[in-house]
């Protein structure tokens, strides 16, 4: 029996096959995740939904959003090749964001939450920030 749970170890794609053989004759199915699934950029939807969720009233959300859909259109990856300005709302540096938290290259969360705490700390609130990006064409 030693032997057959080292082979296992040894083997795991016949180890999985055999588990998968065992779940699909108890009628279950297995499925397979993406190796990366935590540490999937989000889309621009899902940047969205969380943005509305951390946003709950209309004309922050409204004025937030049409910052970041003219910086970065909700990419969360967006570089600005000139500048180096990186992510949803284009921050410069983008490891500025790192006081936010360690994941700001690819977290849509931390990301709105430093640009929350920015746009608060220069302007007042997103709708002072969007008034200012409305005159000058940036914030």
């Amino acid at each position: 029996m030693t032997v057959s749970v080292i082979r296992r170890i040894a083997s795991p794609k016949k180890a999985l096959t055999t588990a998968a053989v065992a779940a699909a004759t108890a009628g279950l199915a297995l499925a397979s995740a993406p190796a990366h699934a935590a540490d999937a950029t989000p889309s621009a939807a899902q940047a969205q939904t969380i943005a509305h969720k951390m946003i709950p009233d209309a004309a922050q959300y409204n004025a937030f959003s049409h910052i970041v859909e003219r910086e970065s259109g909700w990419n969360v990856s967006a570089t600005n090749s000139s500048s180096g300005a990186y992510g949803l709302v284009q921050a410069l540096p983008g490891s500025k964001m790192a006081s936010a938290g360690a994941d700001w290259r690819t977290n849509a969360r931390t990301q709105i939450k430093w640009g929350l705490d920015y746009m608060k700390s220069r302007y007042g609130s997103p709708v002072g920030a969007w008034n200012f990006w409305q005159a000058n064409g940036w914030y």
